[in-house]
C-alpha cells in the first residue's frame, strides 16, 4: 500500500504538490495501470514493466468525460487497497490470486528538465476523481528506453508517482449494483467520450496487458472482455480487439508524442 504522511513523516505542501519531496533529484517516475501503460506520458525516457503491491483494480470508476459523459458516465480503471477491497461484497473475488497483491502495469521514468511539464498534463488528464499518491514500483524484466544514457539499475524497488481514484472520490461506484461485473460491461458496451468508444479503452488495456508479458494477466479484465463480447456479437468485438492490438503498438513505436489534444482516460 502507498505509505501515509504519518508512516513517513513527509507532510504534504499546501499547493498540494508532493513529488519533490519524494523525488529529491528532480526526475520523476509515474506508475500506469490503465491508459497509460498503452499511451505513455511525453517526454520518458525509459519504460519499466513491473507491478505494484497492495491493491487490485477494478472498472469501479465513472468517466464522465474521455468514454462517457455527465449524463451517461463510462468505466475506467482504478486501483484500491486492497485491505479495504476485502471488506466489500465482488463477484470477482475468486478471480483475484490469494498468493498476490499485484497490479501489473508500466513506469515511465521522466527527466528533470520536463517533470513539472508532465505533472501538469498528467493533472489534467486525470481530473475526473483521480488524485496523486506514491508507492514501491517493482521493476520486472527488461526496460525500453529512449536514450541509451538513461539506464541504472533496477533491481530495488522504485518509488512511483500513482493516479488513483479514491473511493471517496464523486466519481466511484459506491452502488455495489453498479459494481456487478454484467452491469459494467453493459455500460462500458454503450459508453462513449471525447476519447472514443468505452469498449475501445477495454479492449486497449486488454491488449496493453497482454504486451507486458509474463504475469500480467488480470481476470477482471478478462471477464469484462468476454462479458462485452457477448454483447456486441462475436465480429463487431474482433474487429475493435484486433484493432486495439494494431493501436497498443503503435502507440508504444511511436513513443513519448502525447500532447494534451490527444487524451486516452
Amino acid at each position: 500500500m502507498s505509505p501515509t504522511s504519518q508512516e513517513t513523516g513527509i507532510q504534504p505542501p499546501a499547493n498540494g504538490r508532493t513529488w519533490r519531496q519524494y523525488f529529491p533529484k528532480g526526475d520523476l517516475w509515474v506508475f500506469g495501470y490503465g491508459s497509460l501503460i498503452w499511451k505513455p506520458p511525453p517526454h520518458h525516457d525509459q519504460r519499466v514493466p513491473g507491478y505494484i503491491e497492495g491493491y487490485v483494480r477494478r472498472f469501479w470508476q465513472a468517466s464522465t468525460d474521455h468514454r462517457g459523459t455527465p449524463e451517461q458516465p463510462g468505466r475506467v480503471v482504478t486501483v484500491i487497497e486492497r485491505g479495504f477491497w476485502e471488506t466489500l461484497d465482488d463477484p470477482h473475488a475468486p478471480l483475484e490470486p490469494s498468493s498476490t497483491n499485484r497490479v501489473w502495469g508500466a513506469a515511465y521514468h521522466i527527466p528533470s528538465s520536463h517533470a513539472e511539464e508532465v505533472h501538469d498534463y498528467l493533472d489534467v488528464r486525470e481530473i475526473d476523481g483521480y488524485s496523486v499518491h506514491y508507492t514501491p514500483f517493482h521493476p520486472f524484466g527488461s526496460t525500453s528506453s529512449a536514450s541509451e544514457t538513461a539506464s541504472e539499475s533496477l533491481a530495488a524497488p522504485i518509488t512511483c508517482m500513482v493516479y488513483i481514484g479514491q473511493p471517496s472520490n464523486p466519481q466511484f461506484l459506491r452502488d455495489p449494483a453498479h459494481r456487478e461485473p454484467q452491469d459494467v460491461a453493459e455500460v462500458i458496451s454503450r459508453g462513449f467520450g471525447q476519447s472514443g468508444k468505452n469498449t475501445e479503452y477495454l479492449y486497449l488495456l486488454e491488449k496493453a496487458l497482454e504486451g507486458i508479458g509474463l504475469g500480467s494477466a488480470d481476470g477482471h479484465v478478462t471477464d469484462l472482455v468476454r462479458r462485452v463480447r457477448a454483447i456486441e456479437g462475436g465480429v463487431e468485438a474482433t474487429r475493435e480487439e484486433e484493432k486495439a492490438e494494431r493501436d497498443v503498438r503503435l502507440s508504444l513505436t511511436e513513443g513519448a508524442k502525447g500532447d494534451e489534444a490527444d487524451l486516452f482516460e
